[in-house]
């Protein structure tokens, strides 16, 4: 992310569009789908309001104290895009290469649906590394109060449109067709990979390592 020093319609821009990939549906949706598929309607909303709440609660304590973690474990945001570019490159490499859709390498036949709900749905599906760097960068690099409440709002926002979402999943799921929802997953994994790589070559530019040149 760029330096946090000013409000503008881009910043905004910039900052909901990286959060609606970090802990909007897009992963989460096809591996919800696939642990609910045979749950009855009441547990799938339970483990949908456990997913949203969960994924919330971790993010809005990133938010505020994202900045105070970096300082206390003595890592960069640099040193956290790597190692989140490798974790994400991980997760869309089993989305990619896995033959069932949204296990991966996170199976959850068998297991409690609360505990599914918090891992592998919540994190690292909902809230995604991607997410996590967005997250911990804009509290530690964040110049004003005014930056961080901005942030605040867009994290709101993007965790609005997961709940319309999701809801409107749970209840058009099972007339989803699963073929067309594993090859869905197939190109999202292609684009998180992708992803993935342009965190690595950040935060190896961030700690100095490579140059990037961009077109801004």
């Amino acid at each position: 992310m760029k330096e946090l020093e000013s409000l503008d319609a881009a910043f905004i821009i910039d900052t909901f569009l990286l959060l609606l990939i970090g802990i909007g549906p897009k992963i989460a949706l096809v591996p919800f789908l696939d642990a609910t598929a045979d749950m009855p309607e009441a547990t799938k909303r339970r483990v949908l309001r456990k997913m949203l709440t969960t994924a919330a609660t971790v993010a809005a304590v990133l938010l505020i104290l994202g900045g105070l973690l970096t300082r206390l474990l003595h890592f960069s945001p640099g040193a956290l895009g790597i190692s989140s570019g490798i974790i994400l490159l991980v997760i869309a490499l089993a989305m990619v290469l896995g033959h069932q859709g949204g296990g991966g390498d996170h199976p959850v036949a068998g297991r409690d649906p609360m505990q599914v709900a918090v891992f592998p749905l919540a994190v690292p599906y909902l809230l995604n590394p991607a997410g996590i760097v967005v997250l911990v960068t804009l509290s530690a690099e964040a110049s004003s109060v005014a930056v961080l409440a901005v942030g605040v709002g867009v994290l709101v926002t993007v965790l609005a449109f997961d709940v319309v979402v999701f809801r409107g999943a749970v209840r058009i799921g099972s007339k989803l067709d699963e073929s067309r929802m594993l090859v869905t997953e197939k190109v999202f994994g292609f684009l998180l990979a992708a992803l993935g790589v342009q965190l690595v070559l950040n935060g190896l530019s961030d700690v100095g390592v490579i140059h990037l040149t961009t077109g801004h």
